[in-house]
């Protein structure tokens, strides 16, 4: 399972949250496919906590 890789990403703010998850994303690099994200949401008192589990492989470069 060579080049399989997740990353947890949360917050507790849905502003802070998606400008990690479009940071993370925007800096992975060309070869490199998202296999799969997962979202959750939990409730701990009054506040709401984000996450998501993102699922992304490295793969080889397409050569011509």
């Amino acid at each position: 399972m060579e080049g399989i890789r997740f990353r947890l990403i949360f917050a507790n703010d849905p502003d802070v949250f998606q400008e990690r998850i479009n940071r993370f994303i925007a800096d992975l690099d060309e070869n490199v496919l998202l296999v799969d994200v997962k979202f959750s949401t939990a409730v701990q008192g009054a506040q709401v906590n984000y996450s998501a589990l993102v699922h992304y492989k490295e793969v080889e470069s397409w050569k011509d």
